[in-house]
């Protein structure tokens, strides 16, 4: 009997996260279709369309999100055919990281992919991610973006274009953004001396990873989101699984910190924790599994987003949801493996 209830409640559940992972689903193209928010954050959607297609193991799930990938790759195209502002190395890594998303899709504009890396060539890797990890480590001067959109050079403090006070990123900020950078780059602009190995080798170095007594603070957040995005760009962004002997420190971190994700109640941060934890072999029946699981489902938003709905910066609606689908769903793996199979050595070191 109590094996008959067990199963019950797990069907349950199961059904229950299917529900809310398509809620969310269409809540994510309703953004989309929004001209002004895909304006801004097309590139970005596309590539949660792509890998939702991809990634999943409902298949159901993988056809809607393709779909649904495919109609506004064919809207970006006709919106952006043309490189509009290649003096600005933001906006050519923009246009490439749309350009890369659509064509991932099926829509394919050679003339503007052979624009975009003719233009990502006029910049430096310091235009890009504002160091040289060449030859040095992520640093802390890099300024924050400014809240009038703009990036500033390093060791600015007042905005350039509207004079604000700027805040410095930290280590692991300008890490997490150095490392995501340098994997798309290097897979379509083949930027030079920004390469994926260049950044990565810095793991060692930047591995002092505390036990958080404040895990509400900004040094915590940037510490997650740059492990998570170690993970990422190391599994394909959740194609392949990894091993928790390839990475045990920053496993041991996720397992640690998991609880203060829910405590909380960041749901884009429960959600980055338990896709990653996935990544690792860990089942929807692990304990931390089922609580990031149980946490997700109880805050989903009435429009099926996830995050504060009252937040005028869509961003911070769009992506909580998006990490949460992610945290939510099944994965499609593929075999266990590294997205750079060289990189071993790095991880060990």
């Amino acid at each position: 009997m109590a094996i008959v209830t067990s199963r019950s409640h797990s069907q349950c559940f199961e059904a229950e996260s299917s529900a809310a992972i398509l809620r969310g689903l269409h809540y994510l193209y309703s953004v989309a279709l929004d001209a002004d928010a895909f304006a801004e954050y097309g590139s970005d959607l596309l590539w949660c369309f792509y890998f939702l297609s991809t990634r999943s193991k409902d298949r159901d799930l993988a056809s809607l999100a393709r779909t649904m990938g495919r109609e506004r790759a064919t809207q970006w195209r006709l919106k952006n055919a043309d490189l509009a502002c290649p003096c600005d190395s933001s906006c050519v890594f923009d246009f490439l990281y749309g350009d890369s998303a659509a064509t991932a899709f099926g829509i394919v504009d050679r003339s503007l992919t052979k624009k975009i890396r003719a233009a990502a060539k006029q910049f430096s890797v310091i235009d890009y991610i504002g160091f040289d990890p060449k030859i040095e480590s992520p640093p802390a001067d890099l300024p924050d973006q400014c809240d009038c959109g703009l990036w500033n050079k390093r060791k600015t403090l007042k905005c350039i274009s509207c004079g604000k006070d700027l805040q410095a990123m930290t280590r692991y900020a300008a890490w997490c953004d150095a490392l995501i950078i340098a994997y798309w780059g290097e897979k379509y602009l083949a930027i030079e001396d920004a390469r994926y190995a260049a950044v990565l080798k810095w793991l060692p170095s930047m591995r002092s990873y505390y036990p958080n007594e404040k895990p509400d603070d900004d040094d915590f957040y940037d510490l997650v989101y740059a492990i998570t995005h170690v993970v990422y760009t190391l599994n394909d962004y959740n194609k392949f699984l990894l091993s928790p002997k390839w990475l045990p420190v920053e496993f041991e971190f996720l397992t640690n910190n998991f609880t203060n994700a829910v405590t909380l109640e960041d749901p884009e941060m429960v959600g980055e924790f338990l896709d990653t934890l996935k990544s690792f072999g860990l089942g929807n029946e692990h304990p931390l599994i089922e609580q990031g699981i149980e946490y997700l489902l109880s805050v989903q938003n009435d429009d099926g987003s996830w995050g504060a709905p009252n937040s005028k910066d869509l961003y911070l609606r769009y992506h909580p949801t998006w990490t949460a689908i992610d945290g939510l769903r099944d994965y499609a793996w593929k075999r266990k493996r590294l997205s750079h199979a060289g990189l071993f050595p790095l991880l060990l070191g």
